[in-house]
């Protein structure tokens, strides 16, 4: 009985001691200013990102708007990462946890883990740089490699191109080592027209540059007026002539097309032959006995 009572002392006095209230008070009032700060320096924070990027598209630095979402949200979640680990170390240092053993402990992990992570540690660093620097974005037409095709998709860790052919390539951000970005300016599409060696080529010059004045205008792909440079090569069955023309980014094959199927129906309804080969046979005259 007297262990019982003496419980119940120790209890009622614990309970009635005005200084341990005090410190949980305290330590309650801590927290709760800990988690205010916290939430609105994530705030404030959000918002300078954001305004940061308003002021962005007004500079010489070119910028899609999927990129520009992609970059926000990442540096969002870095700051909400960094705010909540420090407001997570402080509240443990207030209820009197060794901060700096377990600071040392997840040091000594996170070693271990680098060691044998140093590839994902590569991926994750190359493409935050890929993102940060602009080098590509979702819906670019890029050459990486071996790989060609439209970038479906960047992540920190690989990129997704799919190819002309509908293979999906899943590249991890480490090994891109050289980009070649064919939506980053205006493409250029090259044509080689043949004309029959005994064509009129006055004639087939003036009928195509009369055609390619029309072009801008009735396809959206074609940037300005295309241009005959004029003869490419002599051979002898042909006269080769070469056009060009200047595209939107990544159309240039399209355009080359069209300029093909435009060109040999200004031939045609002009009568201008396309060079046709040619046999030419000699016969030997018979020797009299």
């Amino acid at each position: 009985m007297d262990s019982i009572e003496k419980l119940v002392s120790d209890s009622i006095d614990l309970i009635t001691d005005e200084k341990i209230w005090m410190n949980i008070g305290k330590g309650a009032l801590k927290l709760v200013i800990i988690l205010i700060v916290s939430t609105i320096l994530i705030k404030l924070g959000k918002l300078a990102i954001k305004n940061i990027f308003k002021v962005r598209p007004h500079s010489a630095i070119r910028m899609t708007e999927r990129r520009e979402a992609t970059l926000v949200k990442l540096l969002e979640n870095t700051l909400t990462y960094v705010v909540y680990f420090i407001a997570a170390i402080t509240i443990l240092s207030i209820f009197g946890i060794n901060v700096q053993a377990l600071l040392a402990g997840a040091g000594i992990v996170g070693l271990a883990v680098g060691f044998g992570a140093q590839s994902l540690v590569k991926d994750i660093i190359t493409g935050f740089f890929i993102i940060f620097e602009d080098q590509f974005s979702v819906g670019d037409y890029v050459r990486v490699g071996t790989f060609e095709g439209t970038v479906e998709e960047i992540g920190l860790r690989t990129t997704k191109i799919k190819s002309y052919t509908g293979e999906v390539n899943i590249l991890p951000n480490g090994s891109i080592v050289e980009v070649t970005n064919f939506s980053v300016h205006n493409s250029r599409a090259v044509v080689d027209v043949s004309i029959a060696y005994q064509g009129d080529i006055n004639k087939a010059e003036t009928v195509i540059r009369e055609r390619l004045a029309t072009l801008e205008e009735k396809y959206e792909q074609i940037v300005g007026t295309p241009e005959l440079l004029g003869i490419q090569n002599i051979q002898a069955t042909e006269i080769v002539l070469r056009v060009v023309a200047e595209t939107l980014p990544a159309q240039q094959l399209g355009v080359a097309r069209i300029l093909r199927k435009e060109i040999k129906d200004v031939l045609d309804e002009n009568g201008i032959e396309s060079p046709l080969p040619r046999l030419v046979m000699f016969s030997k005259p018979e020797t009299s006995k």
